[in-house]
């Protein structure tokens, strides 16, 4: 079901209606999205490609982020967003802590399922808009991303169209990511990290794997552990998961 505002208002009806005015219902609605997101995507504007999937879904702002940069100084984490300055401050202990807390798989199960939380009662939102957010997980190639929108009050969600818009978005970063551009950023794991990565995998302890590349055991485990905070896992058996998944190893 269309997500579709409840008020009755004429400014109610105008929102609500302004997402389908360019489209038609039925798969030609869905290829007329997927064209207007080539364009933007292909020349690296991921915020305007944010804007039309806010309209689509009728979301009033939008936040993509990257999980595995969130707990890194600065806001690295951000790929594109038109959130208040002060409310993405807010909520970036809460994603890294959030992540960090999940196990991998439900971090596999929580792909494309939306997600439901209230913004804290001191954060102060634009006028007009839920104090409820919805985050859509998405992955584009080894990088795991949030689409974190806000909504006007009162407006009824449709978890269908959230999942397509998390869909799309993944669409049109991976093109964007063709270009170059800043979502497609890698891990930067470096090549002593890939080789430890590969050897835990092989399930050879510390010690073995400093025999085997002739370095010490605190090196090692050194480069283990910046391998889980790169790829924002907690265990070695974590980090294993997370390099099958993704072809680390």
């Amino acid at each position: 079901m269309d997500a579709e505002l409840t008020t009755e208002g004429n400014e109610g009806r105008s929102r609500a209606a302004s997402p389908a005015e360019p489209l038609q219902k039925g798969s030609s609605s869905k290829d007329a999205l997927i064209r207007r997101l080539a364009t933007p995507a292909l020349s690296g504007s991921m915020g305007q490609c944010l804007r039309v999937l806010c309209d689509y879904v009728g979301a009033s702002h939008h936040l993509l982020a990257r999980y595995d940069l969130v707990q890194e100084e600065g806001l690295d984490f951000v790929v594109a967003a038109d959130w208040p300055f002060d409310l993405v401050r807010r909520l970036e202990s809460e994603l890294a802590t959030s992540y960090s807390q999940s196990t991998e798989l439900e971090k596999c199960l929580s792909v494309l399922q939306p997600k439901y939380a209230i913004l804290p009662d001191d954060a102060h939102v634009p006028a007009g808009t839920s104090r409820q957010y919805c985050t859509v997980t998405l992955n584009v190639g080894r990088t795991r991303l949030a689409l974190l929108l806000l909504f006007p009050q009162d407006y009824v969600l449709s978890p269908e169209r959230l999942r397509e818009v998390g869909l799309l978005a993944a669409y049109a970063l991976s093109l964007s990511a063709n270009k170059g551009h800043k979502s497609d950023r890698d891990f930067d794991l470096t090549d002593r990290e890939l080789e430890c990565l590969f050897w835990i995998a092989e399930g050879k302890t510390s010690d073995e794997i400093a025999t085997i590349l002739g370095i010490s055991r605190n090196t090692i485990n050194n480069y283990i552990t910046s391998v889980m905070r790169k790829t924002a896992t907690k265990t070695r058996s974590e980090a294993i998961a997370y390099a099958v998944r993704n072809n680390l190893v």
